[in-house]
Formats: structure tokens, sequence, C-alpha cells
């Protein structure tokens, strides 16, 4: 399985960051476990209630993003799913996808949440989506990572000249 080796993340002094979720439409079962996931991760973690964006799929999550960033968020926690087909669209929309979220994190210095399931086929995406009989939980897994890199990020000291 795939989460195996992941770390137990606990997220301290998160109280009323503003994050916001960017999530795809496509596949809807998947899509609905990724954000109750990412919801319930943030409630507990005591961000501010987040802005939902839901966007028609997972080429769009890096515009939706970078938007986003752009606009005061401490954080973007991006969802979709994306799986294989017969034809090479998979592995053009996953690849912009991921470089496009990267390159909204590195461009904004927010940090953005990975929560864009790439499977081969159904069963590996209902496997992550956090719904009952899941493996995992992406959604929250995208949802603490993000809070837990901006609290990170908070412990950096600028240097001082």
């Amino acid at each position: 399985m795939s989460g195996n080796g992941a770390p137990e993340l606990t997220v301290e002094g998160a109280e009323g960051l503003r994050v916001a979720i960017v999530a795809a439409q496509w596949h809807t079962t998947v899509m609905d476990g990724l954000l109750a996931g990412a919801l319930t991760a943030l409630r507990e973690f005591g961000t501010a209630e987040p802005t939902v964006v839901r966007i028609p799929g997972a080429f769009e999550l890096p515009i939706a993003a970078k938007a986003l960033a752009e606009n005061g968020y401490d954080a973007v926690v991006a969802l979709g799913v994306v799986i294989r087909g017969g034809t090479p669209h998979f592995d053009y929309v996953c690849a912009a996808a991921t470089d496009g979220l990267t390159r909204v994190a590195l461009d904004t210095g927010v940090p953005v949440g990975f929560g864009l399931l790439t499977c081969d086929n159904e069963q590996q995406a209902l496997d992550r989506a956090g719904i009952e009989g899941s493996k995992e939980d992406k959604g929250r897994e995208a949802a603490t990572a993000a809070v837990a890199t901006v609290v990170a990020l908070r412990t950096v000291a600028a240097p001082s000249h």
C-alpha cells in the first residue's frame, strides 16, 4: 500500500489560519471523501472556516490554487483524482497538474497540500478517498501537510543583516 512509511504528523499552532480548498468535480464519490477528510482535519486543527472552491477537473487545480494563494490564504489544499484510461490523456493531466501545483507553491511561497490521486483504476482511488472501507484518507493527509508546513515555516528565522 502506498501509505507505508507515512509520518504521523501532529499540528499545533494552526488556530486561525486561513486555508482554502480547491477540489475537482470528477469522480463524485472519491471527491466527496477527499473533501470530507480535508475539512475534518482542518476543524481538528482549529483553522478558520476554510473556503471551498469547486472546479471542473484536475487540470484546473493549479490556476485556482494560484488565485487563492495570491489572495491572502495561508495554505491551499488541492484535491482531485485522475484515473488511467486507454489514452495518454492521463499522463498529460497528471504531469500538468503536479507541475502546476508545485509552481504555485514555489512562486507564491504558500504551501499547497497535494491531494491529487493519480490511480490506475477506480478501486485504487476509492482505497485512498477516506470513505467507508478505504485504507487511506488522502484528503486529510493533504490538509495536514499544508497546515503543518505553514506552522513549520513560521519557525524559519529571517537572516539578520
